[in-house]
C-alpha cells in the first residue's frame, strides 16, 4: 500500500491579492493590497495596488507605516480624496501626469 504525500505547501509570506479601504474620521486611511508606493509628499500619495493606481490627497499626510511584505499602507493627516486612476475609454496609458494634466 503507497501513501501519496503532498509536497505542497502553502505560501503564507504572499500577501493576499484583496485590497481593502478603512478611513477613520478622515484623519488617517489604512489601504491593504499595495504593490509599490509610487510617490508621496505631504499632498498626495500614488500607490500601485492590486486593482490599479490609487491617488489619495489632502493635506499635512505622512506615512506612519508601510508594510511592504503584507502590502499594507497606514496614512495619517486631512484625508480630502482618495481615486482610482482607471484607464477609462481605451485609451493608451499616459502613465500618471498624463492623467493628471488631461
Amino acid at each position: 500500500m503507497s501513501q501519496f504525500y503532498s509536497s505542497q505547501i502553502p505560501n503564507k509570506d504572499k500577501p493576499a491579492q484583496n485590497q481593502n479601504i478603512v478611513v477613520k474620521d478622515r484623519k488617517s486611511i489604512e489601504i491593504t493590497g499595495v504593490k509599490h508606493v509610487e510617490s508621496f509628499d505631504h499632498e498626495e500619495f500614488l500607490l500601485e495596488t492590486v486593482l490599479g493606481y490609487l491617488a489619495v490627497r489632502g493635506s499635512g499626510l505622512k506615512m506612519q507605516n508601510l508594510n511592504v511584505e503584507q502590502g499594507q499602507v497606514l496614512i495619517e493627516g486631512h484625508i480630502i480624496e482618495i481615486s482610482y486612476l482607471d484607464d477609462q475609454g481605451g485609451e493608451a496609458h499616459k502613465g500618471f501626469f498624463g492623467k493628471l494634466f488631461r
